[in-house]
């Protein structure tokens, strides 16, 4: 199959359940030390989508949209 640059796909093999719940495991800690899900689908070179299923899988607890985790208190 191919694109309109002529270029053929690349279809990255699927994760069986125990390397998606894996690879939910280790992204996890950096979604949960304030990375976006969209850094970590760059760094995995996963789609946002996949992504955000993994963490989903590993019980992950997602930030609503927009949400951030304070670095520091603000309030004096």
């Amino acid at each position: 199959m191919s694109n309109t640059s002529g270029e053929r796909r690349r279809y990255r093999p699927r994760m069986n359940d125990e390397a998606r719940l894996a690879k939910g495991r280790q992204l996890r800690p950096k979604y949960e030390h304030g990375a976006t899900i969209r850094a970590l689908a760059e760094e995995a070179g996963l789609s946002y989508w996949q992504t955000r299923e993994l963490l989903l899988d590993a019980g992950t607890l997602l930030r609503g949209r927009g949400a951030r985790i304070p670095t520091t208190d603000h309030r004096a």
